[in-house]
């Protein structure tokens, strides 16, 4: 008797030790308590300028810091976040059958100027998405508020003529290929301008209600990095983009695939900035914390732009974010690196359902 209630004390101190560790474990992750604690380290986190974050994760529940000035109704200049709309906004006249990703600029520009014995005359829609189209130069049209987008397209043409780079072959990181690509889309839609494509998005999605493709002008937009956008409406985008309201199963697919896995990264921010040698899909960077890119594609992705504002979608752990800011041109690193200073945090707090 005496070693059956030895026995059963064990049995009894074994379960209590494992309710306590459970209680403790549950208290350890109160999700109130995250967010404090992801309160301080962004509170703590290094920035030159006033920021805001906002993050979602996979139950819906959104967190949100504003510092200074910054809140997620500021408008800021997009810089390159404005890639990955672009990008989305194209696959989508994709999908309605407006334009094939095999469609090459002749298709539908009449003053395209490359012609049959250029090696850049093969160059295709999905190359251009990909920034693997063989166009590097940027006439300065590009930036220039008074030039006008369908004249400036033709001078990218006339610029990269004769340039010698097969399509496909390298990855150059630039403004020439979208605003191609959205010449294009504008003559494949039959409409006078980008502004056009972008209020028919605006209708169809009911995202970025004050959003605009206005630099350096609206008539004359960038299309790779000319947006004023909202925290708000950006994550807002983000979100319809995560949950399949933007892209059917093909177009998501064709998004997040990686498209420069057998071409040179013959220019790159990430490589330049960072060191790291990021992979490229349809309109975003393919994240890796490598030299070399030994990353599975997808897992990751982004599209920070050149003034520190830095939206991604960590698709491993299923929750998509935003820092956004505007610093000095050239600072994205900067938006970077507030990201990485409290990561753990942001993970801690995502996993904590």
């Amino acid at each position: 008797m005496k070693k059956l209630g030895v026995l059963v004390s064990c049995i009894f101190l074994l379960t209590n030790f494992s309710c306590t560790n459970k209680k403790s474990e549950a208290a350890s992750c109160s999700v109130d308590t995250k967010e404090a604690e992801l309160f301080v380290a962004l509170a703590a986190a290094s920035s030159e300028v006033d920021f805001s974050f906002a993050i979602e994760r996979s139950d819906g529940r959104r967190f949100k810091y504003q510092r200074g000035s910054s809140s997620l109704l500021t408008s800021y200049e997009s810089a390159s976040t404005s890639k990955l709309v672009t990008a989305v906004i194209i696959l989508r006249l994709v999908e309605q059958g407006h334009l094939n990703l095999t469609d090459r600029p002749q298709d539908h520009i009449n003053t395209w100027p490359i012609t049959n014995t250029d090696s850049l005359f093969t160059m295709t829609l999905a190359q251009l998405l990909s920034f693997t189209s063989g166009l590097e130069s940027e006439p300065l049209c590009l930036n220039a508020a008074g030039s006008n987008f369908a004249n400036c397209v033709t001078t990218i043409g006339t610029s990269n003529a004769g340039n010698g780079v097969t399509p496909g072959a390298k990855f150059y990181y630039g403004g020439s290929h979208l605003q191609v690509a959205g010449m294009m889309a504008i003559k494949a839609r039959n409409v006078s301008s980008w502004q056009d494509i972008f209020t028919e998005f605006k209708i169809q999605t009911g995202l970025f209600p004050t959003g605009a493709y206005d630099l350096p002008s609206s008539s004359n937009p960038r299309l790779a990095g000319g947006m004023h956008w909202t925290g708000n409406e950006y994550m807002d985008f983000l979100k319809a983009l995560k949950t399949g309201q933007l892209l059917n199963t093909t177009s998501m697919n064709l998004l997040l695939a990686d498209h420069t896995t057998t071409a040179t990264i013959a220019s790159s921010p990430a490589m330049t900035g960072l060191s790291e040698n990021w992979h490229y899909g349809f309109g975003l960077w393919h994240e890796c914390q490598s030299a070399v890119f030994n990353c599975a594609a997808g897992t990751r992705v982004s599209s920070p732009g050149a003034y520190g504002a830095y939206p991604y979608w960590d698709r491993s752990r299923n929750y998509f974010a935003l820092i956004a800011r505007q610093g000095s041109l050239g600072t994205y690193t900067n938006g970077i690196a507030i990201e990485r200073s409290v990561r753990p945090q942001v993970e801690s707090w995502a996993s904590c359902l």
